[in-house]
């Protein structure tokens, strides 16, 4: 069955939504303040149209996300497709581009952890990082389970735990990516032959 275009009034009560959720969590200094009132009022819609459109407060935050992260999505593709680099630097590169989008939208993020959305790792966004990432572990030789070496790398990127390093233990966004980067190596085991290059992590 064919699905009918979007109406246009549509179409754009959305754009407004998801902008003016996203607005509103970037300048809000706790996730928890957001609320549907606030977000329906910032868009100019009706409370009820944004549980018609997404369900509930938790819909709203995961259609958020997906608007966020296209972009970011279509960047880390073309990147793979970029011949020379090794999978060891493309773990690497994918975990930074990851912890760079939770440091730029840490509210947002951990909204989306504490809105209950079944479960963190049942997210469409979860997914796919963790699916992009494992299919770059495959081809790391000291990793022997790469589906459980994604999910333990994306626990290091827990929004909850990001917020905490930036926002109480000020711990500056470069510092953060040189740790990852360091954490990242270790993990890996033996690289010695393909050390990762990153922020505070250059190749030797």
């Amino acid at each position: 069955m064919t699905q009918r275009p979007e109406r246009a009034d549509a179409l754009r009560n959305r754009e407004a939504v998801l902008a003016a959720a996203d607005a509103l969590f970037a300048s809000s200094s706790s996730p928890h303040g957001v609320s549907m009132d606030e977000i329906a009022t910032a868009a100019g819609v009706g409370k009820g149209t944004l549980f018609r459109r997404f369900g509930d407060r938790a819909g709203l935050i995961g259609a958020v996300i997906a608007s966020r992260l296209e972009p970011l999505k279509r960047d880390v593709v073309e990147a793979r497709e970029t011949p020379g680099s090794a999978p060891r630097q493309r773990v690497l590169d994918l975990l930074d581009a990851s912890l760079r989008f939770k440091i730029a939208n840490r509210n947002l993020m951990s909204a989306a952890e504490e809105a209950g959305i079944s479960s963190p790792y049942r997210a469409d966004h979860y997914g796919w990082w963790h699916d992009m990432l494992r299919s770059e572990l495959d081809g790391v030789p000291t990793v022997h389970d790469p589906d459980f070496t994604a999910h333990a790398l994306l626990a290091a990127l827990r929004a909850d735990l990001v917020a905490h390093l930036i926002d109480e233990r000020k711990m500056t966004p470069e510092d953060l990516r040189s740790s990852l980067a360091a954490y990242v190596d270790n993990a890996l085991g033996d690289g010695s032959d393909q050390p990762l290059s990153g922020p505070g992590h250059p190749a030797r």
